[in-house]
This record gives structure tokens, sequence and C-alpha cells, in this order.
């Protein structure tokens, strides 16, 4: 087992073990990763001899950051495109298998989780927030749109909490991932080498969470559930800034106004159009949906945009195109979900 490889795979006692290996950049998915975890699921799937599975991740800042969205940046400026949706379409079946599998799927999560490293945990059976965890979808700040199948689980969250974390891309804490749905426990992160040496044995794995787990407690969010359910309802993006900036509370409202003005008007659009619509759809309908976008995406402008300025040029200064909410037409949008024929997402 190299120290080197970007993902690690080891069978100890009842459980396989997995370790996300790229530290240094923050735990990012790459496509070789999506394709490692795939068929090493797979085999411990048909494998009677491990009983559970147990996702961890190396480093002290971050779980996953994401995917790699700088390869994903470079392949789409040369061109590549079609090569880059290889990337998408792979990764989205292997969350699908996530959803289905049928082991305990245990996340230990301490760090950062976004994006793609949501995609390869929340899915599974049992999430476990840390004290240093922070989940967050922030698509929209780049460009992108939520994906990895958050076309099923944001509306899945209660009240509009989904919306909220969609539109915004603000950070979930241990707590409020809880009541969210996002986390499934609470545990310190001084427990997770004893809770990690514990799923190795035969144990049940609900008794051993439920044995290390804390009270969730109260996050940072909590204060302001009620207005998010009541400020952030509705279909049109345009009424919901206007609730918020009418609504005196003493900043929240303006600071969540702003910071929504400030990501990608199409981004926005097509994220509230996913949370809408994929309330009422199965799993396996939100992940081709998400596949018909993305197929869209890599050949728009704002992806590329937004990469540059948080990624790239760090100047985070993006120049949006189109730049206004209202030049965002509700054809525009049902472009982007239209069926792709012979390139849908085959599950």
């Amino acid at each position: 087992m190299s120290s080197e490889a970007e993902i690690l795979f080891e069978r100890r006692g009842a459980a396989g073990l997995i370790t996300l290996n790229r530290p240094k950049a923050l735990n990012a998915v790459t496509h070789a990763m999506v394709r490692a975890l795939a068929a090493q699921l797979s085999q411990w799937e048909r494998d009677d001899a491990v009983t559970r599975v147990v996702l961890m991740a190396a480093g002290e800042r971050a779980f996953s950051a994401g995917g790699d969205i700088r390869a994903l940046y470079d392949l789409g400026k040369a061109g590549k495109q079609k090569e880059a949706l290889e990337f998408w379409r792979e990764e989205y079946i292997l969350n699908t298998a996530i959803k289905n599998y049928r082991k305990p799927y245990v996340s230990l999560i301490d760090g950062i989780v976004m994006g793609g490293g949501v995609g390869i945990s929340v899915h599974g059976s049992h999430r476990i927030a840390g004290d240093k965890f922070q989940s967050a979808m922030p698509e929209v700040s780049i460009g992108f749109f939520p994906d990895v199948g958050a076309t099923w689980f944001l509306p899945r969250m209660p009240g509009e909490l989904g919306t909220y974390c969609a539109l915004t891309g603000e950070r979930f804490a241990p707590a409020d991932a809880v009541n969210a749905g996002i986390a499934t426990h609470r545990i310190a992160s001084s427990r997770f080498a004893d809770l990690r040496d514990g799923l190795c044995g035969t144990v049940s794995v609900d008794a051993l969470l439920a044995a290390f787990a804390e009270p969730k407690g109260q996050g940072p969010l909590a204060p302001h559930i009620a207005a998010i359910d009541r400020l952030f309802v509705g279909e049109r993006i345009e009424d919901i800034l206007e609730r918020l900036d009418r609504e005196q509370d003493g900043g929240w409202a303006a600071a969540a106004a702003k910071t929504i003005r400030a990501k990608s008007p199409l981004s926005v659009k097509l994220a509230l159009a996913q949370v809408r619509r994929g309330k009422d759809w199965s799993f396996e309908e939100c992940m081709r949906a998400e596949f018909r976008i993305v197929s869209r995406v890599v050949y728009g402008h704002d992806f590329y945009e937004g990469v540059r300025a948080v990624i790239v040029d760090k100047d985070n200064a993006p120049r949006w195109s189109p730049d206004t909410l209202a030049a965002v037409t509700d054809t525009e949008v049902e472009r982007h979900f239209a069926n792709l024929a012979a390139d849908e997402l085959r599950l």
C-alpha cells in the first residue's frame, strides 16, 4: 500500500478502510480516484468478509474540498469538454452506487467537505461530523451548480435549508449538519481513532455509533431557521431577494442577499430550479438531470470565468455572462434540463 497513492484501500478486520490521500490538494477528488473507489466498492460489496466500509481522509485541513476543478477547467479551456464530461459521468455513477450500497458506508468527516467530497460521503448510510467539520455546496460561486446528488439531498433538508444552502453556499457547522441531515452523528474528533478501530470489529455499526455519539446541540444557523423557512420560498430568485431586502433583522438577511447577488445569475437560477424539481424526483432522475445540466455548463461561459476568478487568477472578480438575473430567461434555464438523447447518463 503506497503512501503516494491518491486514495488508499485496506482490509482491516470486518472493515474495508478507504483513505483520501491528497492532503496538500485538500483531498480534491480526481478522475483516477473516482475509478479506483468505484472498483474497490464493487469488490467489497461482493466480499462477505467485509461487513462495512469506512471512509476517512489524510491531513488536518480538509476531508475533501471537492472535485479536481482545476483539472476540469484545463480540459474545457483546451476544448476537451467530452473528456471532462467523462469525469462527471463516472462520478455521478459512483454517487449512485454509494447511495444504493448494500453495506454500511461510514464517513468520518473532520474538516472541510464540499462538492465532490460531499458526493462520496453524504449518500452513504452513516456520516460522522467531527469538531472541525464544515460542509458546503458553494458551486454557484464558480459559475457551476450544486451537483453530486445535491438535486436529491438539498430539497430533502428540513424546511428551506436546502434552498439557502444552494443559493448562498454557506458552510454548515457540525450541529447544523446533523439538524439538516447532512451528518447522522456528532462525535468528537479525539475519538475518531477509537471509533475507526471499533468499526473494524464485529459490533454492529449502529450500536457502536450510538455509544460514541454526542448530543447534536444547536449550530450557528439555528437562530435563523425560521427566517430561512419564511424567506427562501417560491420559484423566483428575484422574489427571495426582495423578501431578504425588506427583512429588518440586524443584518443577517442583508448579508445573505449580498452573497446571492455576487454569484453567477445563471447558476443561482439553475440551483433554485434543481431544488424545486428534485423534491419530486427519484435519486436516479436527479443524477440524470445533473448530467444534463453539466453537459451544457461545460460549453458555457460562467464556469470557466468563475474558476479563473477564484482558483486561477484569484482576483475574486468574476465577470458573469449574463450579468443580471433579469437577463437569464426561463428558456435558458429549461435548455439545461433538456434530454441528451444518446448522451443521457445510464445508471
